[in-house]
């Protein structure tokens, strides 16, 4: 399994990238923002995507965002195709592109928004911490990429501050203190508390 930097090489890859994001979304009946072919090859094109690849096979991939002027990155679109799940290869893609964002934008936060328990976990192993989304960027060209997530109309309800997604941020000028990753158990009662109190909204 080779874990790279992707660059135009890889632009063949982009359709069942999108394609295998879209399927994920619809299998686990979560909010996940649509991408399109064109988008993931701009990422790859700049030096802002990373890709798992089995010899020729795709297995996984993520890219990067800026956003604020570079004040903020956020590491987006983790997926791994499903013929290598369970492997703790999303683990790997985590971690190249994150330490590729901290060489890249080594002054920015960076920061993830997910509904996934998984990807909060391996965020907290990093040093991300939970925050509000109002410690996250205002880059409303950020928030707009949120209309086609099936949520929505939670994130406008609320007028940006609040959704099912839980905010995360790793600040540079904090990495110095000591890590302590958060349990599980924290994110799931988390992840419950927004689920009921948006759904008993829905059905009032």
């Amino acid at each position: 399994m080779e874990i790279v930097i992707a660059n135009k090489s890889h632009l063949v890859y982009a359709a069942i990238i999108c394609e295998t994001i879209a399927e994920s979304a619809k299998v686990r009946g979560t909010g996940i923002a649509k991408r399109t072919p064109e988008y993931v090859s701009t990422k790859m094109e700049n030096g802002n995507a990373v890709i798992a690849l089995d010899g020729d096979t795709f297995a996984g991939f993520c890219y990067i965002e800026a956003w604020s002027h570079g004040k903020f990155v956020a590491n987006s679109g983790l997926i791994v195709h499903p013929d290598y799940r369970e492997q703790g290869l999303a683990k790997k893609i985590k971690q190249k592109v994150f330490e590729h964002s901290k060489a890249k934008f080594p002054e920015a936060k960076i920061f993830s928004i997910t509904t996934g328990l998984a990807v909060m976990k391996m965020n907290s192993e990093l040093g991300y911490k939970p925050v509000t989304f109002s410690e996250l960027t205002t880059d409303q060209t950020f928030w707009n990429g949120c209309q086609t997530c099936k949520n929505y109309d939670v994130l406008q309800r609320t007028e940006q501050k609040l959704c099912l997604c839980t905010g995360m941020l790793y600040d540079p000028k904090k990495a110095s203190e000591e890590k302590k990753p958060i349990k599980s158990k924290v994110f799931q009662r988390l992840k419950q508390m927004k689920q009921n109190m948006f759904l008993k909204k829905e059905k009032k």
